[in-house]
């Protein structure tokens, strides 16, 4: 990059490296294939401005020439923020003709659109709308205005690539997407985690589903598969992003929201605490503690989950003394929280908390699972 100094960012006291975007690479890869057919010669390095204004000097891979045509390779580097397309080739192929207008679209290893929701049309290539800009605007300052050319865009490692990524869930096919707002990778940034997130909520709503269910992870939606006997189209990851993934939900006006998991990570829910990595807060022994009081538990039982480092351990305890029926009581202060956060909002969605065990048992709800379940039944595709 060009300005060494402004490379990293700070995070507790540490440098991390910014990397740049597929959406920069894919930019850069056509720029310096439609240089290398005006020029007819082989360019090594190239230069672009990205969307936020950082100037990237970047390494060219696998150039070639074939007359008023050119292939190019810019290798992705997500600096300190690696993701699964971190160290992988982006190719551009740039024809030029005398047609005065330029085409785009994708290639092998990138994905195809197959879902609304997402805000580029069905059958679409997945590049989304600045990396489309700042393509062909890269290529028309190249090219002038006369000039017309063809661009495709591929990655030889994007399908394989993809499985690494929610691409599927949001619909999105036969690999990666070239993406990027900015053009610089930001890293220990969860935003553009969140905003992942969050396409795929925006995409089933724009299926026409009102009601969802958010999990933290991959076992959420198994229990959701395995004893609600629902599809898991009717399932989004939140990951630890509670709060944040619910006034999504609110913006994007759901009815309906059930939030699925293990105590692990929603008895802090029902502390109030909306973000659910450990990092942020843990009072999940505390939360156990205090509820258990509440019902009369002994003193002897408080002390010992108390003492527990996993909800796991303390679920053991709180199982042999015959105590289980703090995690309905949990669940529906969870649903009490979730109302509380939602106070000033006009049109609160109805909320639902359901707790399970590593073995996928129901250790409580706010109301009966078979009513939960049954409410989702009818959802479109659910």
């Amino acid at each position: 990059m060009s300005e060494p100094q402004a490379d990293c960012v700070w995070h507790k006291g540490k440098a991390y490296r910014k990397g740049y975007t597929t959406g920069s690479c894919a930019t850069a890869a056509a720029k310096v294939a439609a240089l290398m057919v005006l020029r007819q010669h082989v360019i090594d390095q190239v230069s672009i401005i990205t969307p936020s204004g950082v100037t990237l000097h970047l390494n060219v891979e696998m150039p070639m020439i074939e007359g008023q045509q050119a292939t190019a390779a810019i290798r992705k580097d997500g600096g300190d923020d690696v993701d699964a397309t971190h160290g992988m080739l982006i190719f551009a192929r740039v024809q030029l003709n005398d047609s005065g207008a330029i085409t785009l679209r994708g290639g092998i290893g990138v994905g195809k659109v197959t879902r609304k929701g997402i805000g580029l049309p069905i059958g679409d290539s997945a590049i989304n709308r600045t990396p489309r800009q700042t393509i062909e605007a890269a290529v028309r300052e190249v090219i002038g205005v006369e000039r017309g050319a063809d661009i495709e865009i591929f990655a030889p490692e994007g399908e394989e690539r993809a499985k690494k990524t929610y691409n599927h869930r949001l619909g999105i096919l036969g690999g990666i997407s070239i993406i990027g707002t900015t053009g610089i990778v930001m890293p220990m940034s969860e935003e553009s985690w969140k905003r992942s997130l969050a396409l795929e909520l925006e995409m089933k709503r724009a299926a026409g589903l009102d009601k969802v269910i958010l999990v933290p992870g991959n076992h959420g939606e198994r229990f959701v598969r395995e004893q609600l006997d629902l599809d898991s189209e009717c399932v989004v990851t939140m990951s630890n992003f509670v709060g944040y993934m619910i006034q999504e939900a609110v913006r994007l006006e759901y009815r309906h929201i059930v939030l699925i998991g293990h105590p692990g990570k929603l008895v802090k829910v029902a502390a109030g605490i909306f973000h659910t990595h450990s990092h942020i807060a843990d009072g999940r022994m505390e939360t156990l503690v205090a509820h258990l009081a509440l019902m009369g538990a002994p003193f002897s039982l408080l002390e010992a989950v108390s003492q527990c480092d996993t909800t796991e351990a303390a679920l053991e305890i709180i199982a042999e003394q015959g105590w289980m029926g703090v995690f309905e009581r949990l669940a529906i202060r969870i649903c009490e929280r979730v109302a509380e956060m939602l106070r000033f909002t006009q049109s609160p969605p109805k909320c639902d908390a359901i707790l399970f065990s590593f073995d996928n048992q129901v250790l409580g709800s706010s109301r009966p699972v078979a009513e939960i379940a049954q409410d989702f039944a009818g959802e479109k595709r659910c």
